[in-house]
């Protein structure tokens, strides 16, 4: 990609749309969307092939650099077959759970994922098609077929999704179709690749032996064991997403807020990049304008300082795809012109890891505020000293410069983040003429002012951040 202009991205929270059959991808760029996700859950190789041309060519058009999320299905655990379309579940009806890949009938339920009886213990509840009956296990007969007792009661159809809240299930969170959509990912060039049911940092390490640097990994946090690993899955993450409509089903309604609250701040302390996403403005996929508690519930997590907000059904099959985007826009504007929004990022930042790279991030954030300076510059290959700049949640705009467009685009997803494209400078002298020179030609400096220059030496090897310098205009 050739970067023709500067394009200042003066919005510091992020919104991703997912693309699908409604979507253009140059509107929702016009609308205020910043990356797409593409859901490997639905539709051909072939079909997503297309949608990731179509975003390419919307990124020249607009002069910008834009990621690409390919969001993997994960392991999805359904029922088998019935014999009858579908089978009435009762309160308090004993009902049979059996592995197999026979139809079940009336009383009889065939699971094809052995794993799951596996694991499974009296006590455990069982939620079938997305929460919408429960189950709760009564007797384990063998590590094949089990009895429970049916305490939320429905109508049950073939296939529908089984969630296990209170189990870790011994299975990995990619599975055979996972690494051939992973396989066609990285081949066409996504930037981001979202994983789904990460239980523990393992399932992290896993997908990083097969992904290594080609992409960075945002791992879903979907399962509540994961809460008990967060801060381990934190670690070994890019960048993580409170992914509310599984972790909904497998959590009770009202801990959820809490979950998402915990989440957030685990990667606040830990400088990682934070998505919420899920039913963010659900009503929106048939009204042209969201209910007042969507609206709060996209500023609430604005004021907590997430990275990103999400759109999924709204932008991908929604009836008003750029109407979405561009009331998220509105809300995220109106927060960050709140002062107290600031204040408050101010009063609750975490204190962070002790490092060098850390500490000249949050100098660099107190010095540009008492010099009133005219940005702060971060020279990157990989992209860590503009995240952990970010992290500090400076008002001073924040330009992450590199000579790498696969870390341009990575960066454009974090928070306060304007990527820009820079030749591949030899040494730091090189480095500071050039930083000067765009602050003035690009930015408008002017002589008297002052911008801060983060970098590493030896200059050019990612991860040695280690230098502040005070540049005069």
């Amino acid at each position: 990609m050739t970067q023709k202009s500067v394009h200042t991205l003066d919005r510091g929270c992020r919104i991703i749309a997912t693309i699908g059959p409604k979507s253009n991808a140059f509107t929702l760029l016009a609308a205020g969307a910043t990356a797409f996700r593409v859901n490997f859950s639905h539709g051909s190789h072939e079909a997503h092939l297309e949608r990731i041309k179509a975003i390419r060519a919307a990124e020249e058009r607009a002069g910008r650099f834009v990621p690409i999320i390919a969001d993997l299905q994960g392991p999805k655990i359904r029922v088998g077959t019935f014999e009858t379309e579908t089978i009435d579940l009762k309160f308090n009806q004993e009902v049979i759970l059996e592995v197999g890949t026979e139809p079940g009938k009336e009383g009889l339920i065939r699971l094809p994922h052995p794993e799951i009886l596996q694991v499974i213990q009296p006590g455990d509840e069982l939620k079938l098609d997305d929460g919408m009956m429960v189950l709760t296990v009564t007797e384990k007969e063998s590590n094949t077929r089990v009895k429970a007792r049916v305490d939320v009661p429905g109508k049950l159809s073939s296939k529908k999704g089984v969630n296990v809240p209170t189990r870790q299930l011994p299975i990995s969170a990619m599975t055979e179709k996972d690494r051939k959509d992973l396989t066609f990912a990285l081949e066409n060039g996504v930037d981001i690749v979202a994983l789904s049911f990460v239980q523990t940092a393992a399932d992290v390490a896993e997908a990083r032996e097969i992904i290594g640097n080609k992409a960075f990994i945002l791992s879903k946090i979907e399962k509540p064991l994961a809460l008990e690993h967060i801060d381990e899955i934190v670690a070994l993450s890019d960048m993580i997403m409170v992914a509310r409509g599984d972790l909904g089903v497998e959590l009770p309604t009202e801990d959820v807020p809490a979950a998402q609250r915990l989440i957030v701040q685990a990667c606040r302390r830990a400088g990682k990049p934070v998505v919420i996403a899920t039913q963010m403005l659900q009503s929106m996929i048939d009204s042209p304008t969201p209910t007042r508690a969507e609206a709060s519930d996209v500023a609430t997590a604005v004021y907590m300082g997430v990275d990103a907000v999400m759109l999924s059904a709204e932008s991908a099959v929604g009836s008003h795809p750029e109407s979405a985007v561009a009331m998220m826009d509105r809300i995220i504007r109106a927060v960050e012109k709140d002062p107290t929004y600031w204040e408050d990022l101010y009063n609750n930042r975490k204190q962070p890891i002790a490092t060098i790279a850390n500490a000249l991030c949050a100098s660099a954030r107190d010095i540009a505020r008492i010099i009133s300076a005219k940005a702060i510059f971060a020279f990157t290959r990989s992209g860590s000293s503009a995240i952990a700049t970010s992290r500090e949640r400076s008002r001073t705009p924040l330009y992450g410069l590199t000579p790498d467009v696969g870390t341009a685009r990575k960066l454009a997803l974090v928070w306060g983040v304007s990527p820009v494209l820079t030749p591949d400078m030899d040494d730091s002298d090189q480095m500071l003429e050039w930083a000067k020179s765009f602050a003035q030609q690009q930015l408008g400096g002017k002589q008297g002012e002052h911008a801060l220059v983060l970098a590493g030496t030896p200059f050019g090897i990612s991860g040695t951040t280690n230098v502040l310098k005070i540049l005069s205009l």
